[in-house]
Order: structure tokens, then sequence, then C-alpha cells
């Protein structure tokens, strides 16, 4: 059985580290670097970067601080936020990145999953989706709508459809964040969580609501994801990651552990 992975994310605006509740009311928080330092020491699997408001401002990732965590880590370093071409993504991957995520821009442009896939592999392209749930409808029959531009334009897309069609495209791992949850440290969206991860064959991260130990106990079992991205929880300094590790060993639940 493979390893459960643990991934802290760094949401940065203006270069700094922030954070919110339901993609809304942000506050600074502290320097993303600093953090990804500290949460690398503390035994991450991995590390999220997200420049979120940089599609929504239609400007270039802030390519300079990807580049400064890249060299503070050692451990896999998944980057997004205003990826908009295959050009892009490489300039990513040579500050430092190993993979890319795309959100707002595939849900535009689908065939950039592709192209991505196609020059740097499927394992480099991480499919980002933000998820609201919605009366189901005829065009979203799951109950899931996919949200862009940091939660602030819906589309109409249904999430299970787009999850589905993102791994056909050559999606090699899919970030799973749920609005409704996110930032309230009241636990995942696990019926979203399970409907995904039970329909794709490719890694799910559940991402969204992580507030105690028990929640990643939850989303990887019941779930079924492959791994738990968290933020509030840790950029608050309620629990180490080391201290998530041990709980989730503890409850059967096997992930890397460094010490």
């Amino acid at each position: 059985m493979l390893s459960k992975r643990i991934i802290p994310c760094l949401d940065v605006r203006d270069g700094k580290l922030t954070k919110g509740i339901k993609f809304k009311g942000n506050i600074d928080i502290g320097d993303p670097v600093e953090a990804a330092r500290e949460y690398y020491e503390q035994g991450a699997d991995e590390i999220v970067f997200y420049d979120i408001t940089a599609s929504s401002d239609e400007r270039d990732i802030m390519i300079d601080v990807v580049t400064r965590v890249a060299e503070t880590i050692f451990i896999p370093f998944s980057v997004g936020g205003g990826i908009r071409t295959v050009e892009d993504m490489r300039r990513v991957i040579l500050a430092g990145a190993e993979k890319i995520s795309i959100n707002s821009e595939a849900v535009k442009n689908p065939p950039l999953i592709s192209e991505g896939a196609k020059a740097f592999g499927s394992q480099c392209v991480v499919l980002g989706m933000d998820v609201k749930k919605v009366e189901a409808s005829v065009k979203t029959p799951s109950g899931y709508e996919m949200v862009i531009h940091g939660g602030r334009v819906f589309t109409g897309v249904d999430a299970l459809w787009w999850a589905k069609e993102a791994e056909n495209l050559g999606a090699g791992e899919i970030c799973l964040n749920s609005i409704d949850a996110d930032g309230t440290q009241d636990g995942y969206e696990i019926t979203l969580t399970h409907l995904i991860s039970t329909n794709v064959n490719i890694p799910v991260i559940a991402s969204g609501g992580a507030g105690k130990p028990e929640h990643l106990r939850d989303v990887l079992t019941r779930g079924t994801a492959d791994a738990a991205l968290i933020a509030s929880m840790v950029h608050y300094r309620h629990y180490t990651i080391s201290e998530i590790k041990k709980y989730l060993q503890g409850s059967g639940i096997r992930t890397r552990m460094t010490w």
C-alpha cells in the first residue's frame, strides 16, 4: 500500500503567505519562504504553492517567490496560479517546481492539459479543481460545479465530468478543493472527495477544511483520497506535520516517517 501524503499549501498574495475562509477575507500571515522551510523540516511530503490572484488579475505568476521557495526545500514542489501556456509551465519548472497546477486556464482552454502532458509528462500536470456544491441539474448532475478565478466565476461545468475529462486529456493528478469547506477547519468535504476519487484512476489530493488530525484520517479513509492538503492547522501552529503523521500512523494509516 502506498503511503498517504501530507501536503502543506502556501496561498500567496503579493508575495505574502495568506489565508482566508471560503476564498474570502484573506489576511496576510507570514513569509512563504520561511513557511516552506519550516514545513520541509517538519516532514512534509510535498509543498503546494498557489499565487491566488494571478489568474483573476490576469498577470504572470510571481516567479521570483517560486524560485526562493524551491531553493529552500528538497521535496516535490507543485506550483499554480496564472499559468496559461506551455511556456509558462516551462518557466515554473525551470524555477524549481516538479509539478504544475492548472485550474482556471484548463477549464477555459482544455487542450492546455494535453499540451503540458506531452511537453513534460502527465506526472508533472496537476489539475486544480475549485468546487462548489450546487443544486443538481441537467448541466451539473453531480451537484458540484467548477468555479474559476479564485472562486469568483461560476462556469456551469460539472465537477465530476470535468475530472474524468481532464484525466482523459492527460492530467496526472487532481488537487480537489471544496470552496464550501475551505478555511473552515470543520473537516473536508468527504462526499465530494469520495465521488471524484472513486471515478478517476489518477491520485486525488483532498483540499479544504482540515482543522485537526481526525479530519485527515476521515478523508484518507472514507474519502479515499491519496493525499491531504493542509493549511490553517499548521499555519496557525495548532499542530506540526510530525504530530499529524504520528496520529495517522496510530490510526493505521501509512505515512512516510522522517524521524
